[in-house]
């Protein structure tokens, strides 16, 4: 794919450039709790501003149901974006009507702007794609040139990534292609040994890439929710803690995969428990306990691995060469229950080899618990899009910016 560094060299001044980025961030009462997706995008959206072109931003924020809805306006990724910049950014309260046209039509070299929610119009999400379609020509008659940048959108057929850059000469930006060129040292020539952390909620959101990554990887160890369903799988007691019962059985067999290929996968040892789910906005102490993994009561949760597990992984992390982190290990937003998470995220600082923090949950949890994101090799912006790439998969917004 042609990237961004080409279309530079080819020159940008007075062109609109149109970059779909991923300006998903999260939002508390209206307030931006982690800007991290729209510091990721700088690079592209600064570079082709200062190269002269009218850069027109677009993306998606959460999921509205192809219709306007106040608590998803990008006006605060927009107002954020332009104090990153250093410079104001215009903000269309639209995605191709009156004032998308306008603000695009108001833009001096060098100038950005924002237009509104991709997905307040229906043709983004649409699966007929015809309606798709239409909505991309719309969009396109808004720019000259395509940039993809929204790495965490690229695995969605959406009109702005996929069909979109079909009617538009288009390039990769900065981020999608460091987020390509990380992953390919995950999946070509990998360098051993390589281990793999997933945690999370549901084993269920996993089970793909761990089909895959049993015949890739030397280590796999599981934390988080979905932890409690391989614990069940061993024939453990698990209590009240998540569990997918249905997924009992696809674990078992992964269990047995493991060992006939000779890849560990690493089960805790100890969990943290309570009788119910903490306070998240509260983040009030809490009455929990640590108990073996094959003892956990059955009035009990568990919501963060132990410290026997904490040293455990912390050990098997050490000498990995490679290391793909996704998902955390408890539920890190309660103090009581992030020392799991933050047990790896500090293994992954001490240890010497490339590690990748596979966005989402992770890349919040590392920025929550205040480690330097320079500390990591790569912290990815597509939690979804990474785990997706390692199963196999053909992304949609990858293909559409092939030549």
């Amino acid at each position: 794919m042609k990237t961004i560094d080409e279309l530079l060299a080819d020159g940008v001044d007075g062109k609109r450039v149109f970059v779909r980025a991923d300006l998903n961030v999260p939002l508390a009462d209206g307030t931006i709790t982690d800007d991290g997706r729209i510091r990721a995008v700088l690079p592209t959206v600064k570079a082709l501003a200062d190269a002269g072109a009218k850069v027109i931003v677009a993306s998606h924020l959460g999921r509205p149901k192809g219709a306007p809805e106040p608590a998803f306006s990008l006006a605060p990724a927009a107002s954020r974006l332009g104090e990153l910049l250093g410079s104001a950014v215009a903000f269309a309260t639209d995605t191709v009507g009156e004032s998308a046209r306008d603000t695009v039509a108001g833009l001096i070299d060098g100038q950005v702007a924002v237009i509104e929610n991709l997905r307040f119009n229906p043709g983004e999400t649409s699966k007929d794609d015809a309606e798709r379609g239409a909505f991309a020509e719309q969009l396109a008659e808004l720019a000259d040139v395509y940039v993809g940048d929204g790495f965490g959108a690229v695995h969605r057929k959406h009109a702005s990534v996929y069909d979109l850059p079909a009617r538009l000469p288009h390039y990769a930006g900065h981020l999608i292609a460091t987020e390509v060129g990380v992953l390919k040292k995950l999946t070509e020539n990998v360098e051993r040994p390589y281990v793999v952390a997933l945690g999370g909620a549901k084993v269920s959101d996993k089970l793909a890439v761990i089909d895959e990554l049993l015949g890739k990887a030397d280590r796999l160890l599981i934390g988080g929710g979905m932890a409690y369903t391989f614990l069940k799988a061993k024939g453990y007691e698990v209590g009240i803690s998540l569990l997918q019962e249905d997924q009992v059985p696809a674990v078992t067999e992964y269990l047995e995969r493991a060992e006939k290929l000779g890849v560990e996968l690493v089960l805790p040892v100890d969990v943290v428990v309570a009788r119910q789910f903490p306070d998240l906005k509260a983040k009030a102490p809490t009455q929990h306990t640590v108990v073996d993994a094959d003892k956990i009561p059955e009035d009990q949760e568990g919501l963060d691995i132990g410290p026997k597990t904490r040293e455990l992984y912390a050990a098997k992390l050490a000498d990995a060469a490679t290391v793909f982190w996704n998902g955390p290990m408890g539920v890190f937003e309660h103090p009581d229950y992030a020392e799991g998470t933050k047990a790896v995220a500090q293994a992954l600082v001490d240890g010497h080899g490339f590690s990748v923090v596979g966005g989402g949950d992770s890349a919040a949890a590392v920025r929550t618990l205040g480690f330097d994101e320079n500390a990591f090799g790569h912290i990815s912006t597509g939690g979804g899009a990474s785990l997706e790439y390692l199963e196999g998969k053909t992304l949609p917004g990858l293909a559409a910016l092939e030549d």
